[in-house]
């Protein structure tokens, strides 16, 4: 095999094959990323097209980013059952299907089941949790820098592809975006099939920053208690306030990021007059800050208390919202906001996953953050439609934007309260878990 031929020579310059997963993983995320972006660009044209409200459409949209957080602890059983490299092609095979099946789409109700239904569980399964996954599985060091690099590689599918989508529907139509997205999605289902494997035990190899090979661990139980295990451990971890912290911050995080900004800041920026191609390239500004800023947070996870980092985070996020109706949406204001907003958009996924880990230990962080990163996205499906609905009825996005603004500095308030205690006692769920 491909990997198998590329881990010995890899071995041989003493470079760890995890960081070949890695960059499969990010490829993978970066393309989810961009296909889950991609229908805020959209919301304007099918507008026009089909004469559907902001709302309605938004209410499609916040359903597939419901399922994409919901999904999540379920994804972490799967990828324990079944495989990483398979739950992530049978992904992107549901992504592709959904994007293709709505070229041809007439009703709400076509969309509601292709990007609502099926495009929302097709990102599920390679939600924030696959980053959690491949960076305990593959690192003991440098974990906090992997899942950096992960997270970031959302803000780099905007960055690379929202203006392409933008460009392309303005000059071609929407369709022809989704067709786009499509070809994209089916070249990394060839790159994941190269090169992606489960575990380092797969190559004979040790996890980073460690000397002894990890076995797999034995697939003795059947398929329903894999299901019930993320439950189990919901029971275990819901015992805690710190989960509950976790859960409410990601909450907000969900609410003022892919709910709010990612599904509505093009249209947004609409109702100023700036076209879709200078809205989508100002939120490539951001999605360049904040690679290099969700980097540096993983950087510094590894070195700080992560309660303190995500309390300046969730701050200045705040403060960035609350300004973002102030700028006139002139070039120089969006260039202020973006700078600031983009440093921390996805800079609060490193601490986060560190919390979980030191207080629910290895062999549960997986699940655990799948249920942390459920409120995420419940916030943002919250964020998604309450916009459009804030849109339809008061004719304009103000008010979602100063609440979710508000929200965060709540948020930074809160985080404080998380204890300093280490992990949980291990308990039955933590062996349904897996690793």
């Amino acid at each position: 095999m491909v990997s198998n031929a590329l881990a010995a020579s890899l071995g041989r310059r003493n470079v760890h094959y995890g960081w070949v997963v890695v960059a499969s993983t990010f490829l993978t995320m970066l393309v989810t990323a961009a296909a889950m972006g991609a229908p805020g660009v959209l919301i304007v044209p099918l507008e026009k097209e089909f004469g559907w409200t902001t709302s309605e459409i938004s209410a499609a949209l916040a359903l597939r980013i419901l399922l994409y957080g919901l999904l999540g602890p379920f994804a972490a059983a799967f990828m324990n059952r079944f495989g990483v490299r398979r739950v992530i092609l049978t992904a992107l095979a549901l992504i592709c299907v959904g994007f293709l099946a709505s070229l041809n789409m007439t009703g709400l109700w076509q969309l509601m089941l292709l990007w609502g239904v099926v495009v929302g569980l097709g990102t599920g399964l390679t939600a924030m949790v696959l980053a959690a996954t491949v960076a305990t599985r593959w690192f003991n060091k440098r974990r906090g820098l992997v899942v950096g690099l992960l997270a970031a590689s959302s803000a780099t599918g905007q960055l690379v592809f929202l203006p392409v989508i933008a460009a392309l529907t303005t000059d071609y139509g929407w369709r022809t975006a989704l067709a786009f997205m499509c070809a994209m999605l089916a070249a990394t289902a060839l790159v994941t099939l190269a090169l992606m494997r489960d575990r380092p035990a797969d190559l004979a190899l040790p996890i980073y920053g460690e000397t002894q090979v990890t076995p797999a661990p034995a697939q003795g139980e059947g398929l329903w208690s894999l299901m019930m295990s993320p439950l189990l451990v919901l029971k275990d971890a819901a015992r805690t306030g710190t989960f509950w912290i976790l859960f409410a911050t990601f909450f907000v995080c969900g609410c003022s990021t892919n709910g709010l900004v990612q599904t509505h800041f093009v249209t947004f920026c609409s109702d100023y007059g700036l076209a879709a191609v200078t809205a989508a390239s100002v939120l490539a500004m951001m999605g360049v800050f904040d690679f290099f800023g969700t980097i540096g947070s993983g950087w510094l996870s590894d070195r700080f208390d992560s309660r303190y980092l995500l309390a300046w985070y969730y701050g200045l996020r705040g403060l960035s919202l609350l300004f973002l109706p102030f700028t006139d949406f002139t070039f120089y204001g969006l260039s202020l906001f973006a700078v600031f907003y983009g440093l921390d958009w996805i800079a609060t996924v490193p601490p986060t996953v560190k919390l979980t880990a030191d207080r629910f230990g290895r062999e549960k962080a997986g699940l655990v953050f799948g249920w942390v990163f459920a409120g995420h996205q419940i916030g943002a499906a919250f964020a998604a439609y309450g916009a459009g609905l804030t849109r339809t009825e008061f004719g304009t996005y103000v008010p979602a934007f100063f609440a979710a603004g508000a929200l965060c500095l709540i948020a930074a308030v809160l985080v404080l309260f998380i204890s300093r205690g280490l992990r949980l006692s291990s308990g039955p769920a933590t062996a349904a878990a897996g690793g």
